[in-house]
């Protein structure tokens, strides 16, 4: 079937995280409806396999020991188009995906439509945890996004943020008391370059330096210096460079 805009009213994301090891592995259910304008979703999000490990590991690794989630709700209608432009650019594939990944089934006149495997499996699965985040954010589970920068240069110092609203998909970009909003595909490119390199913690300040430098937070309340701090994990791939570069472009505009 070639579906198209306007013959489906909602899409169904199931996603098996496959080969990865517990405390990580995790299957999730994502049901978007926007028959009337609206989008209402529904979450089901369970961990996998954790019954082979101690309260204790599931700890260490960040997680708690029920991480499951269920939500049933609306979501801002914002998001109806980049899911509708994201399933209209896809193309599909057979490739079998028992090692884990994400299927996407269309919704046409409240019928499944069956289920299709997306030959851009990274698209989607950013798209799931793009739309998951946004749930989180919507119902208050968790809060938006924020990055702290400041730029100490010839004695100036300049410091900013960038504030990621899933919720609606807005970005807030602040500087010396001034905001204002900045595309959203920018934004998120940048926070990806973000989490790119190896931050040292035990090298990270509880405020921000003072001396010629740059400086980030990433939303924690610890300061690293680029450049000491945070280091390329790829020798190839400039990614502290490339955060500069970002966050410069943002305080010059």
């Amino acid at each position: 079937m070639n579906s198209s805009k306007s013959s489906y009213t909602g899409l169904v994301l199931e996603y098996d995280s496959g080969i990865v090891p517990p405390p990580y592995s995790h299957v999730f259910r994502l049901a978007m409806d926007w028959t009337k304008g609206s989008l209402s979703v529904a979450l089901d999000l369970h961990y996998t396999e954790r019954e082979e490990l101690s309260e204790e590991e599931i700890l260490d690794e960040g997680f708690t020991p029920n991480d499951d989630y269920s939500h049933k709700g609306a979501l801002d209608s914002v998001w109806i188009k980049p899911l509708q432009q994201l399933y209209d650019k896809s193309r599909w594939t057979n490739k079998d995906i028992e090692e884990g990944g994400i299927t996407v089934s269309p919704i046409e006149k409240g019928k499944d439509e069956g289920v299709k495997i997306p030959a851009n499996q990274e698209e989607w699965q950013l798209m799931a945890q793009d739309l998951i985040q946004a749930i989180y954010e919507t119902v208050k589970k968790e809060a938006p996004l924020k990055v702290n920068y400041r730029l100490v240069d010839n004695e100036q110092t300049t410091d900013c943020s960038v504030t990621v609203h899933f919720s609606n998909r807005q970005v807030i970009f602040e500087k010396n008391g001034t905001s204002r909003t900045i595309n959203w595909e920018y934004a998120i490119q940048l926070m990806k370059l973000v989490f790119t390199p190896d931050y040292h913690y035990e090298m990270a300040k509880e405020e921000a330096g003072k001396k010629r430098g740059a400086y980030i937070d990433c939303g924690d309340g610890y300061w690293h210096e680029l450049g000491k701090g945070v280091v390329n994990i790829d020798p190839s791939f400039d990614a502290v460079g490339k955060i500069k570069a970002g966050f410069e472009d943002l305080v010059s505009d």
